[in-house]
């Protein structure tokens, strides 16, 4: 091709504007993850950086990030550079910069001394402005404006120590405190959003193609933080929880592999205390409320899904199940407790937590579970109409083969909720604090027939039983410690435990419904 007939859509070298507004999007996520640092601990706001305190930086990362954002927009109106703006940057955009500066003028307006009418009049007067800044001009103009005025103002504030790491701010009437190791990263993440999502606009030359850039830089941003806390509240608890998991650890000897701290119970006779107990009570627990919901949520699905008719009887079982999902896990525990064990004499018992984690578990598996089954294509059910097969059969055969790994999709993100749940146990099954390894629940051998109803006992799933979350809130919050040698490292070693009987869990479901899916695409 060539240079005469090159098209822009091919052309693979980057102007010089392109390369100063890339340059800002990257500047944006280096200081969103510093930032993000400063605010988990990893740095102090008060570090120096080249002679100067972080948080000053901080300021001045911002401010040149404002200019650019601001001189961005200038060029594209003046047609400095080739972009395609649209006439108006958009309701949705103006809505949203008219909260951000009704709330900078509250803000700051309460910080100089304003009372309540003044602080809401201030904050309405730049609302307004910036709206009107937003929403009237080219998007050029509407996109990068406001931001860079967001982010300009945060750098100013740093920079000039109004906002520092000496500083803090006493909320009048809340008994609480503000303080800038605090609000000083929120205000870099903040800045840095919006500056970053500006740039990358700009630098998609605005338009259709600068939202979807923009957008993209947002959800990055976002998505890469919450990775990051997770990952590093994974290793805080790992760090914190492995010297007391390999407590008394030990190859060799009369056993092959030695791990007191999983195989021992917490009771007065053991050496080094355990969570064996706690462990197994937590398995069972899990498992018997899988057993429960899966088949009952699966049925409901089908039969919602495949022989009810839709109207207002599914929309009113959709609209329950949905808030019953929602329902807060106390909720749930107040059920058992009033409910279940009324039914189970009247104590506490393993089969209460089980039922109740059941029904706690039941709205997710059946949401998931009817959600996989609409979306079998139509023709899997004609095809196999075609042949003569009955409705069941196509049921049993072909739809729900297709729809498992969805079903077990839901099956994980419950599974990832109910094993971590205190408040339920803590009302319907919470057994002794510190129990010894005999008290650990022996589900399996406990079946016993007899002749008259219910014709099967097991007396196992009657009895009180401890578990992983219940114990830890034992420990932490009501403080019992018991013959515990050191009760700190016991329980981080309990809660690293928990966290990874949650995360095999989570494998088994993975692994479950990856081999699903591969037998489904044979």
């Amino acid at each position: 091709m060539s240079r005469a007939t090159q098209s822009v859509l091919v052309r693979d070298d980057r102007t010089l504007y392109e390369a100063v507004a890339g340059t800002a999007v990257g500047l944006s996520g280096v200081a969103f993850a510093v930032g993000l640092a400063a605010l988990l601990g990893v740095v102090a706001i008060d570090d120096p950086v080249a002679g100067f305190e972080l948080s000053v930086a901080f300021g001045a990362m911002l401010l040149a990030l404002g200019a650019a954002v601001v001189g961005f927009g200038v060029a594209s109106r003046f047609g400095y550079v080739d972009a395609a703006p649209q006439p108006s940057a958009g309701i949705v955009a103006a809505a949203a910069f008219t909260g951000i500066w009704f709330a900078v003028g509250a803000i700051v307006s309460g910080a100089v001394g304003f009372g309540t009418g003044g602080r809401l009049g201030v904050g309405v007067i730049l609302g307004g402005i910036a709206f009107a800044a937003t929403a009237f001009p080219r998007e050029d103009i509407g996109s990068t404006v406001p931001a860079g005025a967001v982010a300009g103002l945060c750098g100013l504030f740093l920079v000039t120590g109004i906002v520092g790491p000496g500083w803090k701010q006493v909320l009048v009437g809340y008994n609480a405190t503000l303080f800038g190791d605090t609000v000083v990263p929120l205000i870099v993440l903040f800045a840095s959003l919006v500056a970053g999502w500006s740039a990358a606009k700009a630098y998609g030359g605005f338009g259709a193609r600068g939202r979807n850039v923009g957008a993209y830089v947002l959800i990055y941003l976002v998505v890469c933080s919450i990775l990051v806390v997770l990952i590093g509240l994974v290793g805080f608890v790992t760090v914190n929880g492995l010297p007391g998991l390999f407590n008394g650890f030990g190859v060799g000897g009369a056993a092959l592999i030695s791990w007191p701290f999983l195989t021992n119970g917490a009771g007065l006779l053991a050496d080094i205390a355990g969570v064996f107990p706690a462990l197994v009570g937590t398995v069972w627990l899990v498992i018997g409320a899988v057993l429960f919901a899966v088949p009952t949520g699966v049925g409901a699905a089908v039969f919602l899904s495949e022989y009810a008719e839709q109207g207002r009887f599914t929309g009113a079982v959709e609209v329950a199940t949905n808030g019953l999902w929602s329902t807060p896990s106390i909720v749930f525990g107040l059920f058992g407790a009033a409910f279940l064990i009324p039914r189970f004499g009247n104590q506490k018992s393993l089969i209460a937590g089980m039922l109740t984690l059941g029904f706690m578990l039941l709205p997710l598996v059946l949401i998931t579970s009817r959600e996989a089954i609409l979306a079998v294509p139509d023709e899997y059910r004609d095809a196999s109409a075609a042949l003569g097969v009955s409705k069941w059969q196509t049921i049993r055969s072909v739809v729900l083969p297709a729809a498992i790994p969805g079903v077990t999709t839901g099956v994980i993100l419950g599974v990832g909720r109910i094993a971590g749940e205190t408040a339920p146990i803590l009302l319907t099954m919470g057994g002794g604090v510190l129990p010894a390894k005999s008290a650990a629940p022996n589900v399996l051998s406990g079946f016993q027939l007899s002749a008259s109803p219910p014709f099967v006992s097991n007396p196992a799933l009657l009895e009180a039983t401890s578990a992983l979350p219940y114990q830890l809130y034992a420990l932490i919050t009501a403080g019992l410690s018991g013959n515990i040698q050191n009760p700190q490292e016991y329980a981080w070693g309990l809660a690293l435990t928990l966290l990874l009987v949650v995360l095999v869990f989570y494998a088994v479901g993975i692994a479950t419904r990856y081999y699903f899916r591969r037998k489904l695409h044979q």
